[in-house]
């Protein structure tokens, strides 16, 4: 994945914008996840899967927050996924659609948040960047 200096300055600024509500938007998007795709809750069998629960809002808040992170790293995200792509290969084994459909879910949740930095340019960015995540979260499945 190639971004351009355009496409990262779109990334990072907006990561800046989600860390602060990371918790909450993070829920969003995984509420739009059970919802649409109910056979995604089956990964989280101990989890309280009932809307705005403390569980969802938690591990949202793990998700976005890792989004966040990959994004000040968009150049190396094999090394700053490194730890999540093993979590997610070895020990939690998600279908690999699931980051596909997930994705969706935040872009969604995003464009509906910041609809004035969500342009198309962003999206495209986005887009690009959350598939490179999914293809190094699931590139130690193999």
């Amino acid at each position: 994945m190639t971004l351009t200096a355009a496409e990262k300055a779109s990334l990072v600024a907006l990561s800046g914008k989600i860390s602060g509500h990371a918790e909450a938007l993070g829920a969003e998007a995984l509420e739009r996840l059970f919802f649409s795709f109910p056979q995604s809750k089956t990964y989280f069998p101990h989890f309280d899967l009932t809307k705005g629960s403390d569980d969802i809002k938690r591990h949202g808040g793990k998700v976005l927050s890792a989004i966040g992170e990959a994004a000040k790293h968009v150049d190396n995200l094999e090394q700053a996924l490194s730890k999540l792509s093993d979590l997610h290969a070895y020990n939690l084994r998600v279908d690999p659609g699931n980051f596909k459909v997930l994705a969706h879910c935040i872009e969604t949740v995003l464009a509906a948040h910041f609809p004035a930095e969500f342009t198309p340019e962003a999206q495209a960015a986005w887009d690009k960047f959350l598939a490179a995540v999914s293809a190094v979260l699931t590139s130690k499945y193999r």
